[in-house]
């Protein structure tokens, strides 16, 4: 077994039962620019999830609303029938036709419905191993949202439900509903606002999938703290961020996303850096509280 293939045999067992290695990979950037369209070079976005379980990933994070749909579509193709696999995907939000526009939730059940069952369509399956609700819609009683999402259990088109950009409180209401097993907010060594919602995910044995997640600002400058880490280690600020994540809690699901090969192996080598306990205090500290 590899450096590699040894470091990335952490695994977290979502929903107590879906088994998988923490570092995934996030399916947002093998799309064209602007998460819009087909990507410029499909061979090569092709080949980026096809190496992926050579690497160990056998995670794969994406949304209807990427592309919108194209990201599914290329899942389906490169690696159907998922051998070995797990798919998550995530529905309401739509796309008014602007690259760089909003993105308007709707969480209407129906739509949400049509959203479930046309993943199944896109990604050639049955059963969705882990669909997330892309966001609470506030136009709509949260209850209904939660609801149509225990229909989906109960009917068998998803194995597990998460949720996306939620507070502790919206995660409490939700369990009431349907079991949340997991929960995927913005948070990075640069933003971590949503602490007290990790630590939640912790206690409660959910799992946290940070999206935004190799972030580093100012602590990636030249001679700032990740910058002179990774210089000393021969690794790069990306590779230090990740592997700060890993170790920041055993539930963290970090999905670092690319459209190219040479960029997924480099993140993908991050689960073999090893933070002594001085270096990830050290991090630790320089991030903002």
């Amino acid at each position: 077994m590899s450096q590699i293939d040894a470091a990335l045999s952490g695994q977290f067992a979502i929903g107590g039962d879906l088994t998988v290695n923490r570092l995934g990979f996030g399916a947002m950037r093998i799309t064209g620019p602007g998460i819009w369209g087909e990507p410029e070079d499909r061979a090569e976005a092709l080949r980026v999830l096809a190496r992926l379980p050579g690497l160990g990933v056998n995670f794969i994070d994406t949304a209807d609303s990427y592309g919108p749909f194209v990201s599914e579509e290329l899942i389906a193709d490169a690696l159907h029938p998922y051998e070995g696999l797990a798919i998550a995907t995530k529905g309401g939000l739509v796309r008014p036709g602007l690259t760089d526009g909003p993105w308007p939730a709707v969480g209407d059940p129906n739509y949400l419905g049509q959203c479930v069952r046309m993943s199944l369509r896109r990604l050639k399956v049955d059963r969705i191993d882990l669909w997330q609700l892309h966001r609470i819609d506030p136009k709509v009683p949260r209850d209904e949202q939660f609801g149509a999402i225990r229909e989906f259990i109960d009917q068998g088109f998803i194995r597990h439900a998460g949720l996306s950009q939620v507070t502790i409180e919206e995660i409490e209401a939700a369990s009431r509903v349907f079991p949340v097993a997991t929960v995927q907010n913005r948070y990075n060594l640069v933003d971590r606002a949503d602490e007290d919602v990790l630590e939640y995910c912790e206690a409660n044995g959910i799992g946290f999938i940070p999206w935004y997640p190799l972030a580093a600002g100012d602590l990636a400058r030249p001679g700032g703290p990740v910058d002179t880490l990774a210089k000393a280690k021969g690794a790069t600020p990306g590779q230090i961020a990740l592997a700060w994540m890993l170790r920041r809690s055993p539930v963290m699901l970090p999905i670092p996303g690319t459209g190219r090969v040479a960029h997924l192996e480099e993140n993908v080598a991050a689960a073999a850096v090893t933070l002594t306990d001085g270096e990830y205090a050290e991090l630790d500290a320089a991030s903002p509280a």
